[in-house]
């Protein structure tokens, strides 16, 4: 057992949901559910195991899990993962194999079903369900409640289910469809967990038929309402279009942010993406910043729909993605919503219990990291980075990390100054020079090594700077694959890549810095960018000076905001009524361009 699954199963939940065992390539190569995750997915890893275990775990090398609200809702997730992803040691279903769905039919007199196949008939289809006996049970409780029609062809007398009292006979008698429309209503009601009128109706006969001796027919009363306890479950109605969906989720603790997206495609959830970072604006600026990245920098797959919670600007979240987005406020939509903040809440406890155990493994990287560079140990790190668009609004940032921990204290932004356009080289050079002069003037601490985020031409631009300046600090790159991600350590003259375990602490900790510097490069350059893009849309008003830009951008936060602000709502935020007034037109006049 190595010492992420080590750490990890010491956090694990007590509640139901799905695991997902890795191998070293980070292939899925096992799904399954439990309702206890922590006794579960800890079995594995503690005793004896027959052959056929033994071989599985000796396969995985990382987990992760999926917390639900119930079991059952682990076991449909389950079926989906395994459908999705193929593990090589799930037992697969066969491919004539599928789940049972419950029908209610588009006819003149609907009838209800079972079937494996989901067509776009315009009937009704519920499920998932675990099993066709499961489905059967619930179907031939509806069958007793609702007396909807049998037969596939209408006969020409009535059947045993009319004298069952399980059919009102359209064959024979004159039964208006809006009859059998309430019906198919009430089952809807029924099947998407609206049970509850049924149980209390059921309860009724159960007491009265008890209380007429009628012991027999209210034991099966009881046992109809046991029955609906124990399978009573969050079903889904799979929509005729069977659009695909992402579903949004977000947490916030201790300055850092947990975002989870729930893939949904073809009405199930398949898949999720989880990201941990540092935030450092308003929680729903910043998860805001991610959706735009999430859909642009990853070249994403964008569905049909997108699901957010109900905190985060609409409209914002429109002009970011060309695609619908909607704020589910009830039902199963809404709980997939609460279902993914839940499970970023459960990420980021169990990051910062992670980080709590490793502080030691911290030190320690930071002196092994010394070893393998050469050079003492660097106790202090700074870090730097740039961010512009098309040259536009250029920043750079600066991070500081001391004994593996970030010190946000001491952490620094810069707006170009001296630079005009993308030149990434110049403007690293002005920032290296501004930042270690002052210090050289104001004799402040020195940091016992630099980490530029790029290659051997960052590399060479600070290097420049700080021999100009006498400086001999230690100084690296961290240099990027193609899908943005820490590749490799550059450091040495010449300079050559550090032979680095990506799997050590010491590469983790390089990886933080190097997420945390872009982080927070990126975000100070939406912040000026945006500022700018205030500031111009609002200029030449009459009466808005400097001050009062900042008074609305501190109020409304966005120009989004303003444009949808009353004279009234401005006045408010203390800007005179008259300048109000200005303001509205010609945000209003800009809006028609």
């Amino acid at each position: 057992m190595n010492a992420t699954i080590k750490a990890k199963l010491e956090l694990l939940p007590d509640s139901s949901g799905c695991y997902l065992h890795k191998d070293k390539n980070g292939t899925i190569i096992y799904v399954g559910k439990a309702k206890n995750l922590r006794n579960r997915v800890r079995s594995y890893f503690r005793g004896s195991h027959d052959t056929k275990t033994e071989l599985l775990v000796s396969e995985i090398v990382d987990f992760e899990f999926i917390v639900t609200e119930s079991n059952i809702e682990a076991l449909l997730l389950e079926i989906n993962l395994i459908q999705e992803n193929m593990p090589k040691y799930n037992i697969m279903l066969k491919d004539d194999k599928s789940y049972p769905f419950i029908k209610i039919t588009r006819e003149k007199f609907p009838r209800l079903l079972i079937t494996r196949q989901v067509k776009k008939d315009g009937a009704k289809y519920f499920g998932p369900y675990p099993d066709v006996s499961a489905a059967n049970e619930i179907k031939h409780l509806l069958d007793r409640i609702f007396p909807l029609r049998k037969c596939h062809v209408l006969p020409n007398k009535v059947c045993l289910y009319y004298h069952m009292h399980q059919c009102l006979a359209p064959c024979i008698f004159d039964v208006k469809p809006a009859e059998y429309a309430n019906m198919t209503d009430e089952i809807t009601k029924f099947l998407n967990g609206g049970e509850d009128k049924i149980i209390k109706t059921l309860n009724t006969q159960m007491h009265a038929a008890a209380a007429e001796f009628e012991f027999e027919k209210a034991a099966e009363y009881r046992d109809l309402v046991k029955s609906i306890g124990t399978l009573r479950t969050k079903q889904r109605v799979m929509n005729q279009d069977l659009q695909d969906r992402d579903v949004f989720g977000y947490a916030v603790d201790k300055g850092w942010m947990c975002v989870q997206v729930f893939f949904v495609r073809q009405g199930k959830l398949i898949q999720r993406d989880v990201n941990l970072f540092p935030y450092y604006n308003e929680a729903d600026e910043d998860f805001l910043t991610y959706i735009g990245q999430f859909y642009k920098e990853n070249d994403h797959f964008i569905p049909k729909e997108i699901f957010i919670p109900s905190d985060i600007d609409l409209d914002s979240v429109k002009a970011l993605t060309n695609t619908k987005v909607f704020q589910p406020s009830r039902g199963e939509k809404k709980q997939l919503v609460n279902l993914a903040t839940k499970n970023a809440r459960v990420s980021l406890q169990q990051k910062f219990s992670l980080a709590e155990k490793s502080i030691e493994k911290t030190q320690g990287a930071i002196a092994n990291l010394g070893e393998i560079m050469n050079i003492p140990t660097p106790h202090r790190i700074e870090s730097f980075d740039n961010s512009n668009i098309m040259g536009t609004s250029p920043v750079s940032a600066m991070v500081v990390f001391i004994d593996g921990k970030p010190e946000k204290q001491h952490y620094r932004k810069y707006k170009i100054k001296t630079v005009t356009g993308a030149d990434d080289y110049a403007s690293m050079r002005e920032v290296i020079l501004r930042r270690y002069s002052r210090a050289i003037r104001e004799d402040s601490v020195l940091p016992d090594l630099i980490i530029m985020d790029g290659g051997v031409g960052q590399i060479n631009a600070a290097k420049e700077i700080l021999d100009s300046l006498g400086l001999d600090i230690p100084l690296a790159g961290l240099a990027k694959n193609d899908k943005h991600q820490t590749q490799e350590l550059l450091f040495g003259e010449p300079l050559e890549v550090v032979p680095l375990s990506r799997q050590s602490q010491e590469f983790f900790l390089l990886q933080r810095i190097q997420d945390e510097v872009h982080r927070f490069a990126i975000t100070f350059h939406r912040q000026v960018r945006s500022k700018n893009s205030f500031s111009s849309q609002l200029d030449n008003i009459k009466g808005l000076g400097p001050k009062r830009k900042q008074q609305l951008m501190r109020t409304f936060k966005s120009l989004t905001k303003v444009q949808a602000a009353t004279p009234e709502e401005i006045y408010e935020a203390g800007i005179p009524y008259k300048v109000a007034k200005r303001i509205k037109e010609k945000l209003t006049l800009n809006d028609k361009k």
